[in-house]
């Protein structure tokens, strides 16, 4: 009879070889190995048998690293992570509960928490393709801005001309229920966080979900409406026409720079150029502007900053670059002033900056949020994302304005309690101005 032992060695001897054709054609291609290869030995499941928990199930793999460098002459030890992961599946009331893709999920997350950078977070699979459809400006959904009212979801608008909008969807109704058969869901809304109610009511396009909503003054009673979902195409720019004294007067709004921004932004700006000796100038609109894309940013400030001159700097972990403007300079000759708030964060303030320290233009408003760092968005092999702060950014001038914001030159607080818009009304009086 063959031995056991034997057997197994000539197992571990067929694994040697294919595992060194696989590493050399990996690292022929890459110059790295894979990551769980360069960290956890495969062959340990053959040399060293045990239990493997759930975790080692999932991975495929039962033994940790022993030791990762983080810093020359720094270990980092996990044996007590694996330690905590025995504890619960041994000793945690319903361990049936338990499920280790989110655990892991939530492992990575904190790991990129305790760094203590708001800004440099791990967004699990279904949050990451989220994030990117947000940035892209298009989804498959109803149409529906989310909120609460009295701690009950609720419709705070149904945005134009989508499948929610056509159907009758109204603000303020709430959203008490939420149907969907494909996905197997029937659930009340109690307890839902704006990010749960987001993923269950987006879904394939042409698909229907059925939402019991409650309107007040309408007899006191939920009722259902079934809505398809459709393309949800979400503006980024937002050109209308203000009049005053007979001048006429662009009020260019961004709400954030995404994918779309650009080709949107570039119709705008061709718009307001076809208006000729007729305008007088440009309000630039910038509040509740979150972010997002740096180089959008750029783009943007070129159509009012000369071509040559920086708009911002990016100092990194080992170089500090200048970007300048790209000198397509449509609106430079166009007086303008720029509106900000809290809100106005990140590629906002670095536009607002650029034109601040490069043209004189006044900021009216709020002071800003003050976010002076650059995240790389990275993809992870688990279908997963990881925001990693990589550099600060300075203004055109050297300031680097993190947690502190850009000051305005007018102050002007919108009052919710009326219908106008102060800051608008403020940075009306500023012209005719001559920049």
């Amino acid at each position: 009879m063959i031995k056991l032992s034997y057997v197994r060695n000539l197992i571990v001897a067929l694994l040697l070889v294919v595992l060194g054709g696989m590493l050399g054609y990996r690292f022929h291609q890459t110059g790295q190995l894979p990551l769980n290869l360069q960290n956890w030995p495969v062959l340990n499941r053959f040399l060293k048998p045990r239990r493997q928990s759930s975790l080692a199930q999932l991975i495929g793999d039962p033994e940790p690293p022993e030791n990762l460098a983080t810093q020359p002459g720094e270990k980092v030890n996990f044996d007590a992570f694996w330690e905590v992961w025995a504890l619960l599946e041994d000793r945690y009331l319903e361990s049936e509960k338990m499920e280790p893709n989110k655990m892991v999920h939530g492992a990575i997350a904190g790991m990129t928490a305790a760094i203590g950078d708001p800004y440099t977070i791990y967004l699990p699979p279904k949050d990451n393709q989220r994030s990117g459809e947000d940035l892209a400006g298009s989804f498959y959904g109803v149409g529906i801005e989310l909120g609460y009212i009295d701690e009950t979801l609720a419709v705070v608008a149904p945005l134009k001309g989508t499948p929610a909008d056509h159907a009758g969807i109204q603000a303020g109704d709430l959203i008490l229920n939420v149907k969907d058969e494909q996905k197997d869901l029937d659930e009340s809304t109690a307890g839902w966080s704006l990010n749960e109610a987001v993923e269950k009511i987006r879904g394939p396009k042409g698909s229907p979900v059925t939402l019991t909503l409650y309107r007040k003054n309408n007899g006191n009673k939920p009722f259902e409406i079934t809505v398809n979902r459709g393309e949800i195409i979400v503006e980024t720019v937002e050109l209308s026409w203000l009049e005053k004294d007979g001048q006429k007067i662009a009020h260019l709004r961004v709400f954030r720079f995404g994918e779309r921004t650009k080709v949107e932004w570039d119709q705008a700006v061709e718009e307001i150029l076809s208006q000729g000796s007729q305008l007088s100038g440009v309000i630039l609109d910038l509040r509740n502007n979150p972010g997002g894309f740096f180089d959008r940013s750029i783009d943007l400030a070129s159509d009012f900053v000369a071509k040559g001159q920086i708009v911002v700097s990016q100092k990194s972990k080992y170089d500090q670059q200048d970007f300048y403007s790209n000198g397509t300079g449509r609106l430079i000759k166009i007086p303008v002033v720029v509106l900000v708030n809290r809100g106005s964060a990140s590629a906002s303030e670095i536009l607002a900056g650029a034109l601040r320290d490069q043209k004189g233009t006044k900021l009216i408003g709020e002071k800003t949020f003050g976010k002076g760092t650059i995240q790389d968005r990275l993809e992870v092999s688990n279908g997963g994302g990881v925001h990693v702060t990589v550099g600060r950014w300075l203004l055109p001038k050297g300031d680097w304005i993190h947690d502190e914001g850009i000051p305005v030159s007018v102050e002007v607080t919108d009052d919710p309690e009326t219908e106008n818009d102060e800051v608008l009304d403020r940075a009306l009086d500023e012209f005719p101005l001559a920049n």
